[in-house]
């Protein structure tokens, strides 16, 4: 006996495996997501993300990627912190890691329970589904408005009236055709907190972002050297940035995630910068095993890490950044110099520098000296 499947057996399910909202949308495409997105692309505002170029095509509507898809089952997740994180921004001598980053790895979870849901939803009917969890190129945001779980807001985030800025997206797609809900009206109002708060103007106009002057995609996405206009604005943000997301005025009725899996683990709250510095690559794969801080890789990581220390203000960090200016990689042979240039006293960087930047072959890590080499050079700092 094949046993039909409701929008309300469905919700019922979703909330019995942990998911704090539901909605409904159609697999055909989104009228205006491809010229939005297409707009997006030319205009190079993906910066290095070529995949993003790549998968177009799959993007722009579901059924791109399963041709069989009538329907979309978008289930939303809660991960509110229990503070402001606007408040760690102020500890310099510990790294700021991204809310969503400081329990375990959200792909694993959501996906987890995503399989156990749809596997149910599935169970006793003839219906086929897939899951998905922000790896495939599927748009979830856009189609998470469209079942009404909330808005894009002004900063492209989705936006929930019951959990403000902090929802993760998990995807069932189905060959079911379910009746959807109605798209989420955009309540922004004429608020713009999260355009003003963003440390690096990263939104050209409300509802657009440039990634390249994002700074969580500078510290997770971006490969390269950080460019020097952005490296001040980074303060002690390590790993992505909450600033846009935190200043919400609709987080306030939010609840403290539940999911004891994505709630911060102590060791990942404010580490500090000193001992960040002390890992090499594998004790970095070690403790960020379960975390997605992983995903950035060892480089990236300590390059973030090493900008840290050059707004921290402390020379006392000087000794450990040192160890860094002989690193086998670039970027933080590049961000080790720009750190010391920073927070060592004049007489000694360029003490340092004497002894190190003619030994140095790579043409981007002396740009770092000379930079640094001027910066003490310049009448201010020879007062």
């Amino acid at each position: 006996m094949i046993t039909p499947v409701t929008t309300q057996h469905i919700h019922d399910l979703a909330i019995r495996h942990g998911f704090s909202v539901v909605g409904i949308a159609g697999a055909d495409a989104d009228a205006g997501l491809a010229e939005r997105l297409d707009a997006f692309l030319d205009a190079g505002h993906h910066g290095d993300m070529q995949w993003m170029k790549d998968t177009r095509d799959r993007r722009i509507a579901p059924v791109a990627m399963w041709s069989d898809a009538k329907s979309a089952i978008v289930l939303g997740m809660n991960y509110a912190p229990d503070h402001d994180p606007m408040e760690n921004l102020k500890a310099r001598a510990l790294g700021n890691i991204s809310v969503y980053a400081r329990g375990r790895d959200y792909h694993d979870v959501i996906k987890g329970k995503l399989k156990q849901l749809a596997a149910q939803i599935a169970k006793g009917s003839d219906i086929e589904v897939k899951v998905f969890v922000d790896t495939a190129p599927l748009m979830e945001k856009p189609l998470a408005a469209r079942s009404g779980l909330g808005w894009q807001g002004k900063h492209t985030n989705l936006v929930s009236r019951e959990y403000g800025s902090w929802l993760f997206i998990g995807v069932i797609l189905t060959n079911a055709e379910l009746a959807p809900h109605q798209p989420a009206e955009d309540h922004c109002g004429s608020c713009t907190r999260c355009l003003d708060i963003c440390p690096t103007d990263a939104f050209p106009a409300p509802y657009q972002l440039d990634a390249r002057r994002c700074i969580s995609y500078l510290t997770i996405e971006y490969a390269g050297i950080i460019p020097p206009e952005y490296r001040r604005p980074m303060g002690n943000r390590i790993f992505g940035c909450d600033d846009c997301l935190a200043v919400c005025p609709w987080n306030r009725f939010a609840r403290t995630a539940s999911e004891q899996k994505l709630q911060a683990r102590a060791e990942l709250t404010m580490p500090m910068l000193a001992d960040l510095l002390a890992l090499d690559e594998a004790a970095f794969r070690q403790q960020f095993a379960a975390s997605p801080v992983k995903r950035t890789g060892y480089q990236r990581f300590i390059r973030n890490v090493l900008i840290a220390c050059g707004n921290s203000g402390n020379a006392g960090l000087a000794n450990a950044v040192k160890g860094h200016i002989v690193s086998a990689h670039v970027v933080i042979r590049a961000s080790a110099i720009w750190a010391l240039s920073q927070i060592m006293p004049t007489h000694e960087f360029m003490a340092l520098a004497a002894q190190c930047r003619p030994s140095e072959d790579h043409e981007d890590v002396v740009a770092e000296w000379d930079s640094g080499i001027s910066i003490c050079n310049a009448p201010a700092n020879n007062i």
